[in-house]
């Protein structure tokens, strides 16, 4: 993915409109030829056993070193959990975290099977999750303030991607432990002076924009004494552009060209480098990092959260190891072969109905062996390696609409709360973490706003709350019946309606 990330050695920082005479360009420099490759191999390591990716039998392995055993095999491809499988296998051995996988002369590749487990229990967690849009309600004080303000904070979040930006997020938070969101905000050309009265919402959205930001890309500056602080927010990353480059003085193979990118952002001050260059740079409008820090899930004394995949990956590659090693075995035993004994020219005449061999040989004889056999032992271990991703990623197969034998468990949304008791468990852990940080983007969000004088507000009008869905399936006449008695309570009933999942336009 983003294992080549690295900054041309050419580079020329220059930090001083930054007013900061703690942020050293040899440290920066430092971290982005040192550290940045080798945290992009690790979370692209995390990527690819979560995605599981194809790639053809054999790429990236010189020409020389194919071997012609290796090369037959029933599938022209390779996917990337063969990485933690053994080389008696794949055929291959990797030499380094990051290397390529070399064939060896005495491995002959055999039946592989990879049962991605990790890729359909993290859909199923961001499903959970954000599988339906999310209510924002603004706490202003004045109930006019809290409506303009929650349209233009729906027209951002729109113009951003909604609610795939929020899938996103779950997504990449849950593949690596945490996801940064930069608030991009610059005044919008042209946008003409707002009036008393109009509406916000495009101006806010021509202003201010979110991109979510995935972990190989990102070297934080941390606080020397806090370490949830970031004084200084790096990204580092290769741009494709619209170009063709020759490679080579002497014309080689076409490639599109590429340009290592380098942004720098502070409280005061950005900047972007290209292949070492300055590009371009300006004033920070929000006086603080516009970057928001999310956690997947908590991980005390790190920057990084706890994702969901590295915990997996052990029991992935136990399971695609037993899988091969069966698939391997049933290839052998499903097929009855033949041992021919004093017969002449046996091996040259298929084994075919009608077929007949003639021989003087008194001692001759055809015997037959193979056959599938039962294996209690390896279904056994298979199933409880099963049990054990259950157990460590939190979410079963249930979650995900598989129902087994627990079938007559399920009569009532009781008895399916019991049954997802993990699986609602870490949701709300989660929903803790992914709602302080989206709640922190649109306080940043109005707060760019204010100071480009498109939305006026104070900082005490600028709290937010999360509606999150249910993740289960309601009875209708249930909810109802709970809201009735909510309102009997003297709930307001716009609280109650937005419970409901109704929003503000709708209960207008």
């Amino acid at each position: 993915m983003l294992g080549e990330a690295n900054v041309s050695a050419r580079m020329k920082l220059d930090f001083s409109n930054f007013g900061d005479p703690e942020l050293s360009e040899d440290l920066v420099e430092y971290l982005v030829q040192e550290e940045a490759e080798a945290r992009a191999l690790h979370f692209g390591r995390l990527w690819a056993y979560y995605w599981n990716s194809m790639t053809p039998l054999g790429a990236g392995v010189p020409e020389g070193e194919h071997n012609a055993d290796w090369m037959v095999c029933a599938r022209p491809y390779s996917q990337a959990q063969e990485f933690g499988l053994p080389a008696r296998i794949t055929g291959r051995s990797h030499l380094g975290y990051g290397g390529v996988g070399v064939p060896q002369p005495s491995l002959v590749r055999k039946e592989v099977v990879i049962e991605n487990d990790i890729g359909w229990r993290i859909d199923t967690g961001v499903h959970f999750l954000a599988g339906r849009p999310i209510g924002m309600e603004s706490l202003a004080r004045r109930p006019e303030d809290a409506r303009r303000i929650e349209s233009a904070l729906g027209a951002v979040c729109d113009a951003s991607g909604g609610l795939a930006l929020i899938q996103e997020l779950g997504l990449l938070g849950a593949v690596y432990g945490f996801v940064d969101v930069v608030v991009r905000a610059a005044p919008a050309a042209g946008v003409a002076e707002p009036q008393p009265g109009a509406d916000e919402a495009p101006q806010a959205a021509a202003s201010v924009s979110l991109e979510a930001i995935e972990a190989p890309r990102v070297l934080p500056i941390l606080d020397e004494n806090d370490y949830r602080r970031v004084r200084y927010w790096l990204q580092v990353f290769r741009k494709q552009t619209n170009r063709i480059a020759q490679g080579g003085l002497l014309g080689g193979a076409r490639r599109v060209e590429e340009v290592a990118v380098l942004e720098v952002l502070g409280p005061a001050w950005w900047q972007r480098y290209e292949d070492g260059r300055l590009v371009a740079e300006g004033e920070n409008p929000l006086g603080r990092v516009p970057v928001v820090h999310i956690l997947n899930l908590a991980n005390p004394m790190h920057y990084e959260g706890a994702g969901e995949v590295e915990p997996l990956i052990p029991l992935q590659d136990e399971l695609n190891t037993r899988l091969s090693d069966r698939a391997n075995r049933v290839t052998f035993q499903s097929f009855r072969m033949y041992l021919g004994k004093g017969i002449e020219g046996f091996e040259d005449r298929p084994v075919a109905p009608g077929r007949m061999w003639a021989t003087d040989n008194p001692e001759a004889s055809i015997e037959s062996f193979g056959g599938d056999a039962d294996c209690p032992s390896e279904e056994a271990h298979v199933a409880e390696l099963r049990e054990a991703m259950d157990k460590v990623s939190g979410v079963t197969p249930l979650a995900a609409g598989l129902l087994r034998d627990q079938l007559g468990n399920l009569s009532s949304a009781t008895a399916l709360k019991v049954v997802l008791t993990g699986t609602l468990a870490r949701l709300e852990r989660k929903r803790v973490t992914y709602g302080q940080g989206l709640v922190e983007v649109n306080r940043l969000i109005l707060e760019a706003l204010d100071r480009f004088g498109i939305l006026r507000t104070v900082p005490e009008d600028r709290a937010t709350r999360l509606h999150w869905p249910s993740p289960l399936p309601d009875d209708l006449g249930e909810r109802l019946a709970e809201a009735k008695a909510k309102r009997e309570l003297g709930v307001p009933a716009e609280t109650v309606l937005r419970e409901l999942g109704y929003g503000a336009s709708e209960t207008a």
